[in-house]
């Protein structure tokens, strides 16, 4: 049994050593940016000594090496367990994300070979119905006080809309909210659709600005609460419904609907029913607006069967559409057509930032609910890496506009003047 034991150690140092000589071979190809190194109070330095962007790496553990090589699902991991930390989490993984291209490629090349087995062991649809509410309840259910203790003041836990560069948090969402409400035209007698609720911040702001009717759904049982809490409070009964459907589970014809950074926990096998489904929904000529957290489209095939940190330990099962995908399916599986879409993207790190920052500030309050030092550490990377992906172009979100056939002023609404369009 000793014996074994020691024979194990063994192995595990040595594929330790491995991973170690492999990774401080690769990194002296590191040219963008510079990235210090440290282990055992020796100093490894890689990149251009006047690169500004810049960051500082301790291993904590050997462990840590394996990891390192194991993409983001395994820096991540290991991250979580303390095994290595910097001074700058988001540098670093920016700087990861700007050196990626020689990767990038090599899975191109390859994925014609392991993409269809990828997809068949590690991505049997997992967002079934009941699979769907699984999926949903990892994340959204972790707690209200703990996304209360780092959104806004009405809980909008999607990308905001910074109209001046010193807008605050606050206002930057309300411009979000506000500018979802114009592209639609929401009017007092029609009756909008949300898919995806949140907190009920949009549902509450359509009803109470705009005076229409509101008939949102959401599948987290703690949001699902807090929303109708909200409601009551308001008075808003009589305006708005909450319900807790899967999207495949609703019936009806709405005049408008809106989706805000839902479809990324839809699933890759599931998007042409998600867009089947919502043109289905609208009425003859009705207006969708739908705001996605999407990759960028060479990134796509090669992603989507891929295990990340992001879809095992943040959003299970979760994948995100391209721009290119979006308007494929679009076209191929319903009858809208594009209005116009405007790339938001730019807005997205300091939205991050800003979480990242409230979370840091209300982490010892959330001790006192049960977060521990991992759970910190575990969303500090998810947030932080995230900002790097959208701060490099790796990820982007857009606003888009899809009419049905018969939308009075489909391509001519006050928003529509105002958007970005893109070919």
């Amino acid at each position: 049994m000793l014996s074994a034991c020691a024979s194990m150690r063994r192995s595990e140092a040595v594929g330790n050593g491995l991973a170690r000589t492999a990774l401080l071979a690769l990194l002296p190809r590191l040219g963008r940016g510079r990235l210090e190194l440290v282990e055992r109070g020796r100093t490894h330095s890689f990149g251009p000594a006047d690169a500004s962007l810049r960051a500082r790496v301790e291993i904590r553990d050997e462990r840590a090496w394996p990891s390192l090589l194991r993409g983001s699902l395994g820096a991540g991991e290991a991250y979580i367990e303390g095994w290595w930390d910097t001074d700058d989490l988001a540098s670093a993984a920016r700087i990861v994300a700007r050196n990626l291209t020689p990767i990038d490629r090599a899975r191109r090349l390859v994925h014609p070979l392991v993409g269809p087995l990828q997809r068949l062991l590690a991505r049997v649809p997992a967002n079934t119905l009941p699979g769907a509410r699984r999926n949903i309840s990892a994340h959204y259910d972790l707690g209200n006080e703990l996304f209360a203790a780092f959104l806004d003041e009405r809980m909008v836990y999607s990308c905001a809309y910074f109209e001046r560069p010193d807008a605050d948090l606050e206002s930057a969402q309300l411009a979000k909210l506000e500018r979802a409400c114009r592209a639609l035209e929401l009017r007092p007698e029609d009756h909008l659709l949300e898919i995806g609720t949140g907190w009920g911040a949009l549902a509450i702001h359509a009803a109470s600005e705009y005076g229409c009717r509101v008939t949102t759904t959401t599948l987290s049982r703690r949001q699902a609460e807090h929303a109708r809490a909200r409601v009551r409070e308001l008075g808003l009964e009589g305006r708005i419904n909450v319900l807790e459907r899967d999207y495949r589970e609703l019936e009806g014809a709405y005049d408008k609907l809106v989706s805000i950074e839902m479809i990324e926990a839809v699933g890759w096998q599931y998007f042409p029913e998600f867009f089947r489904r919502c043109s289905r929904l609208l009425r003859e000529d009705g207006l969708m607006f739908l705001q996605a957290i999407v990759i960028a489209d060479e990134l796509y095939e090669q992603e989507k069967a891929a295990k990340s940190f992001a879809n095992t330990h943040v959003f299970p099962w979760g994948c995100l559409p391209s721009r290119r995908l979006i308007r494929e399916l679009v076209g191929r599986v319903t009858d809208l057509r594009l209005a116009w879409l405007d790339d938001i993207t730019e807005h997205y790190p300091p939205t991050l930032a800003e979480w990242r920052r409230r979370f840091e500030a209300a982490f010892p309050r959330l001790r006192e609910h049960g977060y521990d030092e991992r759970f910190r550490r575990l969303w500090n990377f998810y947030l932080a890496t995230s900002e790097a992906g959208f701060r490099e172009g790796r990820l982007g979100d857009v606003q888009l506009l899809f009419a049905k056939p018969g939308a009075v002023r489909a391509a001519g609404t006050e928003s529509a003047a105002r958007a970005t369009v893109a070919a």
